[in-house]
C-alpha cells in the first residue's frame, strides 16, 4: 500500500472539515469518526502485507501511523476539554484553559527522556523502539499499553502520537486563551475586509512550508520574529486562517521523501521564467 496517498487522502478529507464547519463538537467528533476509519485501513495493509524492510517498519510506526493515531488522540481529547469548558466568563475560561495546558506538558515530564530523543531526532534506538516484538521497560507505559495489538502495535508509536497530539492541543489551548483575552479575532477579520483583496488558492501545507522556510532564513526582523507573527501576517494578507500550522509543521518534517515540495516547485518554477525570458 501507498501510505502516502493514504495519508493525503486523510489530511485532505480532515481539512474540508475545517474548511466547512466551525462547530468544535462536530468537527472533533466527524474526526474521530475519520480517524478510526483510517487507522483500520493501515491495519489492514500492515496484516495483510507486512514490511518489505526494518526500515520501512520504523517508517511506519515512527512517521505514518503516528499521523492518524495523534489525530485520534487530540480530538478524542479536544472533545472532552470543550464539553466541560466553563461558559461563564474570559477569567474562568481561561484559568480553565491553563490548567489543562498544565496537565498536557505534565506527559512531556513523565516521558523526558523519550521526548529529547524524538525531539532531537535521534535515530540509534529505533530499531528497540519502532519494530514490533520489543519491549521497553525503562519508560513508564501505561496498563492498557499491555493489551495493545502486537501485530499494529510498538513500545513507544502510541508516544510518538501522545506528543505530537498534545503538541497541537497545547497550540489549540494557547490560541483559544488569545482570543479570549484579546479578542483577535474579531479584529483580524475587521482588518482583513478592509486591506486586502488577495486569496491564497494552493494549499495550507504549501502556506506553511513557505512560511517556516522564512522564517528558518532569518530575513525577517533579521531572525527576531516568530512563526505566530509571521503566521498572522500571512492570514491577514490571504484571508484566510491556517489552523494549527505547528501540527502541519510537524507533518512536513515526517515526509518520507522531499520535505521542500512546495519550495522545490518555487524554484523550479522561477528558473523555467527565467529560462524563458533569456530567449
Amino acid at each position: 500500500m501507498n501510505f502516502q496517498s493514504v495519508l493525503t487522502a486523510f489530511e485532505t478529507q480532515l481539512d474540508a472539515i475545517d474548511k466547512t464547519q466551525t462547530d468544535i463538537l462536530f468537527i472533533a467528533e466527524t474526526g474521530i469518526s475519520h480517524c478510526e476509519k483510517y487507522i483500520k485501513t493501515l491495519r489492514q495493509a500492515v496484516i495483510a502485507s507486512g514490511f518489505e524492510s526494518q526500515q520501512d517498519e520504523i517508517h511506519f510506526f515512527k512517521h505514518v501511523k503516528p499521523q492518524i493515531m495523534s489525530k485520534l488522540i487530540y480530538y478524542v481529547k479536544l472533545h472532552h476539554i470543550e464539553c466541560k469548558r466553563p461558559r461563564s466568563s474570559t477569567k474562568f475560561q481561561v484559568k480553565y484553559l491553563n490548567a489543562h495546558i498544565n496537565k498536557l506538558q505534565l506527559y512531556f515530564n513523565d516521558n523526558l527522556e523519550f521526548y529529547h530523543y524524538y525531539r532531537r531526532g535521534a535515530t540509534t534506538l529505533d530499531t528497540q523502539y519502532f519494530l514490533r516484538g520489543q519491549s521497553d521497560l525503562r519508560f513508564p507505559t501505561a496498563s492498557y499499553h499491555y493489551f495493545t495489538d502486537d501485530a499494529f502495535s510498538t513500545c513507544q508509536d502510541h508516544t510518538v502520537a501522545t506528543i505530537m497530539a498534545f503538541d497541537m492541543l497545547i497550540v489549540y489551548l494557547q490560541q483559544e486563551i488569545e482570543k479570549l483575552e484579546n479578542d483577535t479575532d474579531n479584529a483580524k477579520t475587521s482588518h482583513m475586509k478592509h486591506v486586502s483583496k488577495l486569496f491564497w488558492t494552493g494549499s495550507k501545507t504549501d502556506l506553511i512550508e513557505l512560511i517556516y522556510a522564512l522564517h528558518a532564513s532569518g530575513s525577517i526582523n533579521s531572525g527576531t520574529a516568530d512563526i505566530k507573527e509571521i503566521a498572522v501576517v500571512f492570514e491577514t494578507l490571504f484571508n484566510m486562517d491556517l489552523g494549527n500550522y505547528y501540527h502541519t509543521f510537524i507533518e512536513i518534517r515526517a515526509r518520507k521523501h522531499s520535505r521542500t515540495k512546495f519550495l522545490d516547485r518555487l524554484v523550479d518554477g522561477l528558473n523555467q521564467r527565467c529560462d524563458a525570458s533569456d530567449e
